[in-house]
């Protein structure tokens, strides 16, 4: 009789239910990496007409580009050592901007453009600019034709001029206090007259930010510069908060506090100078609050040696609380619908900086945790958005 063959145990119940387990995972993983791939397909499709810049020390790459007027999306990708900011400039205005781009990472822009040639920053401020030619289409002949009249836009446009020229007057009167403090040797007295000059310097910042060449003078961080704190190119704003609070010393302070007064007033005489169209009331401060929730409250780097982030924060939301107020009469008659949104987004905002007030400011923001931070930048983008709905009720998206 033939030798049989022990029969086999069957395996323990805990081996089944690991081999079960294991068939499970790898089912669960196939349908993520499948739900995935489709999903960064879709991206790619999704971002197909995505204009891709890169970064480069010195130089970006196209530094020559072409578009179709309309909307265009720019992919920046930063392929140097440092943060660094993209901008779309006509002539001294900035079109659109994207700061803080960290190094190694990218950013989509997204911008919407009307015919013509612009040029683009291409990382440090010392690098050269290229350039960006935008060409008519039919669709952007049209929407030049539909364009509304502008009689409803004159009352508005003509207030918050008003409005500019009063805040950059408090600026000019509030640097001008900091130079003394600072030509007098009173360090304790600098760093207190250093807040309300920046606070002043921030209700107008939507509106400075238009001048990219004044506005980097004025407000350009260490970060843009080739020698950063040492670079002779860093001046203005910062440059007088690295001495006040970080060496904490006025030695040579005396006439960098001069020359931001002398680009404070240069400042007013431009912001008077240069005609705000109407489409653009409403997108400088959208801009803003987007740079504030991206970029601004989460690293605190703008303030990075006072961290008076919080007074800053203030000063952008009193700009956007007063293109609302212009804008309302109009609001109220053709898109009633948005103010509740507007209006609640306003106060989520006011109320979350009134969070942290101390006394008479606000809290130093090196004492706000991460979690703050991004609660901050939360109601910013939310602010941002629900102003982003007022163009296209008012007839002025695609202009």
């Amino acid at each position: 009789m033939p030798n049989q063959l022990p029969p086999q145990a069957s395996p323990p119940r805990t081996l089944r239910w690991a081999v079960a387990g294991s068939v499970i995972v790898m089912i669960t993983a196939g349908g993520l990496f499948y739900y995935a791939s489709q999903m960064a397909a879709a991206k790619r499709q999704a971002n197909h007409d995505e204009v891709l810049v890169t970064i480069h020390p010195h130089s970006c790459e196209p530094d020559a580009l072409s578009v179709p007027a309309g909307r265009a999306s720019f992919r920046i990708v930063n392929r140097s050592d440092r943060a660094v900011e993209w901008e779309i400039l006509d002539g001294v205005l900035v079109i659109e901007e994207r700061e803080n781009i960290a190094p190694g990472l990218s950013q989509v822009i997204n911008a919407n453009l009307s015919p013509g040639d612009y040029t683009i920053t291409c990382g440090l401020l010392s690098n050269p600019r290229g350039t960006l030619h935008v060409t008519a289409t039919a669709a952007s002949d049209a929407a030049a034709k539909a364009r509304p009249s502008m009689v409803a836009f004159v009352g508005p446009l003509s207030e918050f001029r008003v409005y500019l020229s009063s805040q950059a007057t408090a600026l000019i009167k509030a640097v001008t206090a900091l130079e003394q403090a600072i030509e007098t040797g009173d360090l304790n007295q600098a760093q207190a007259l250093y807040l309300p000059a920046r606070a002043a310097y921030q209700r107008l910042a939507p509106a400075a930010q238009r001048f990219a060449s004044l506005d980097n003078a004025i407000n350009a961080r260490a970060d843009y510069f080739e020698k950063r704190e040492q670079d002779p190119a860093f001046i203005g704003f910062h440059r007088l908060e690295y001495a006040l609070f970080q060496q904490r010393n006025l030695d040579g302070l005396t006439p960098f506090a001069q020359r931001l007064l002398a680009d404070v007033t240069t400042l007013k005489q431009q912001l008077l100078a240069q005609t705000l169209p109407p489409e653009q009331l409403v997108s400088i401060v959208v801009r803003n609050l987007n740079t504030l929730g991206d970029v601004r409250a989460n690293s605190g780097e703008e303030e990075r040696y006072s961290h008076s982030n919080l007074n800053s924060f203030a000063g952008n939301l009193d700009a956007a609380r007063k293109v609302v107020e212009l804008l309302r009469p109009m609001l109220v008659k053709s898109a009633a619908e948005l103010l509740p949104t507007i209006d609640n987004t306003l106060t989520s905002f006011d109320a979350e900086l009134n969070g942290f007030r101390v006394n008479d400011g606000y809290a130093s923001y090196d004492s706000v945790s991460a979690k703050q931070r991004k609660q901050i930048a939360d109601k910013a983008k939310a602010l941002a958005d629900a102003l982003d709905a007022i163009d296209p009720a008012l007839g002025l998206s695609g202009l």
